[in-house]
């Protein structure tokens, strides 16, 4: 009889304790790994982000016998100098400091980061490879004593930051330049580093 109670109660226990696995859940490695998985992909992406700022890309500078918009070597995209193509494939024109306030070179800048990420998305497929914004070569078109290059700069980096947090933070220079091509304000130059 004694026998039989221990093996009731050991029964009960067994019982008691899958009862409890049960309700709590049973220790699942791999479905741990999938809900981080998920968790992970839940996270807007920088596509997500470009959609979320409003930005349309527009279509990206054409390769010539003269002129390539990116090369991709390794896992870095180097993307030649850009300038501020506006949506209908015009560009702004002008010297900051003269014919082109500061707000509206800080702008220039920002439309001729559209221009570079259409072309790196031209080059890469989806802007969701990117790991960081490696480095922004920024040139203004400047009178001799205009010094606010940087603030003009800033349009083009701000949208970065906008789009790829953190990542979006390059090593940079704004400098100035007596000319650039067909006197578009601004011209800029960006590496970039992809995911593995």
């Amino acid at each position: 009889m004694k026998h039989l109670f221990n093996m009731t109660t050991t029964a009960i226990a067994g019982i008691a304790f899958f009862l409890f696995l049960f309700s709590v859940g049973f220790p699942n490695k791999e479905g741990d790994q999938k809900r981080k998985f998920s968790a992970s992909h839940a996270t807007p992406g920088y596509e997500a982000n470009l959609k979320k700022s409003g930005v349309v890309l527009n279509t990206a500078g054409r390769p010539n016998n003269h002129f390539v918009p990116a090369v991709t070597a390794g896992n870095l995209v180097f993307l030649s100098g850009h300038g501020p193509k506006q949506a209908d494939g015009s560009s702004t024109k002008g010297k900051v400091g003269l014919d082109v306030t500061t707000e509206e070179g800080y702008q220039a800048a920002r439309d001729t980061m559209i221009s570079l990420l259409s072309s790196l998305k031209n080059e890469i497929g989806s802007l969701d490879r990117v790991k960081r914004i490696v480095k922004v070569h920024g040139m203004v078109n400047c009178t001799p004593t205009y010094t606010q290059q940087p603030a003009v700069i800033n349009g083009a980096t701000a949208l970065l930051t906008e789009i790829f947090g953190d990542n979006g933070k390059p090593a940079r220079a704004a400098v100035g330049m007596s000319s650039l091509p067909s006197n578009i304000p601004v011209e800029i130059e960006m590496i970039v580093e992809l995911k593995p």
